[in-house]
């Protein structure tokens, strides 16, 4: 990262897809990607990142760092509130590539 320059990819709602890798390879060193990470459901999975997809497109965006949102408000879908959050947290412990920032409401995010 420049000092004072960063290059953040923020994703929407999108299933995983080759999309991805084309990004992450038109546009290298993104240092934090905001990437969706809930309400998801086999059945839309064309819209929604599943869980277990979710490390990939880290990858393949090839993020330095990833903010996880759209997940700890209100269930949509039929897992809980906080699913999405222990699954990236188990993900990232299982991979030591998988930088992940947690917001805290009224907090800073410092990445």
């Amino acid at each position: 990262m420049v000092e004072g320059r960063s290059t953040v990819y923020i994703g929407g709602d999108s299933g995983y897809g080759a999309h991805f890798s084309e990004i992450g390879k038109r546009f290298p060193h993104i240092d934090l990607a905001i990437l969706e990470n809930g309400q998801y459901n086999e059945d839309w999975r064309y819209i929604h990142t599943m869980p277990e997809q979710l490390p990939a497109e880290i990858h393949e965006l090839d993020a330095a760092k990833v903010l996880p949102v759209h997940n700890s408000k209100f269930s949509l879908s039929r897992h809980a509130w906080d699913e999405p959050v222990h699954r990236i947290e188990q993900a990232a412990t299982k991979d030591s590539s998988l930088h992940v920032i947690h917001s805290i409401i009224g907090s800073p995010i410092i990445y």
